[in-house]
């Protein structure tokens, strides 16, 4: 049987709804930005979390197939890799360090400006499904190192149980640390990542954390622990039920991706 294709399983499934065209949403302890960071923003998020979810068009696409029951695991797979694409270019888009200089081009000298592969810039995927979001980090930044972290969470208790940690003993000097988690949902997975890189000398402000969907308790949780911290969303949905997955969501990432 043949897989349906993004054309079928839009047209099978879309039905039109009016949409929310306003640019923030305040919450009590953190900030939901929907369009690109303005100096305002950041002088905002010294002291508040900011949760950006960008407005690009291909976001809401991707988004929208990840929404969809029927669409296979190979496709899913690609268009979370997509979706991760996308967020990690608009994570990165104000804290990478830069180099300038002049060089020779084919027509004249002209001054130019590099990421500077000096500076130590680290992915941390959280297994499985995080593999899956930053399958193309390292085409968008150069001279990354990935850190992977596997942590289980008990579909019981929803507590977060670690069986991988490849993250370094320290991370070194001025480190800006990506740390890439599909489903922000209770919000025990994030934080007990969060707190063990924290623990390895890396601030709030240094760390942005890029996930697929998101939704209010998980987003709660960080910003009463983390002031500072900016994360990078495709969506943010409105409830978690209670065996913790996001309604409506995307069911299970990892499940979904990998097709096990």
């Amino acid at each position: 049987m043949a897989c349906p294709s993004h054309a079928n399983l839009f047209s099978s499934s879309f039905n039109p709804s009016k949409i929310s065209n306003s640019r923030t949403r305040r919450c009590r302890s953190f900030l939901v930005v929907k369009s690109q960071t303005t100096m305002e923003d950041k002088s905002i998020s010294e002291n508040r979390m900011l949760v950006f979810v960008p407005p690009h068009p291909l976001i809401k696409h991707w988004v929208s197939v990840l929404r969809n029951e029927q669409t296979p695991c190979p496709i899913f797979k690609n268009a979370i890799a997509e979706l991760g694409r996308l967020l990690m270019y608009e994570a990165s888009r104000d804290c990478l360090p830069t180099i300038t200089g002049h060089i020779q081009s084919p027509m004249g000298v002209a001054s130019v400006e590099f990421i500077d592969p000096r500076e130590p810039v680290a992915i941390v995927p959280i297994l499985r499904a995080g593999l899956a979001l930053s399958e193309h980090a390292s085409s968008i930044l150069p001279a990354t190192k990935t850190y992977h972290l596997g942590i289980l969470r008990d579909e019981e208790t929803l507590q977060p149980t670690i069986y991988l940690n490849k993250l370094p003993d320290n991370f070194p000097e001025g480190s800006r640390v990506f740390v890439v988690d599909p489903m922000l949902a209770t919000g025990g997975t994030i934080v007990a990542a969060l707190d063990m890189i924290k623990e390895r000398g890396v601030d709030n402000n240094q760390i942005k954390v890029v996930s697929a969907v998101a939704a209010p308790p998980a987003l709660k949780k960080l910003s009463e622990k983390f002031p500072g911290l900016h994360v990078y969303a495709g969506i943010v949905d409105p409830t978690v039920n209670d065996k913790g997955f996001i309604i409506p969501g995307f069911g299970d990432a990892g499940d979904r991706s990998f097709g096990t």
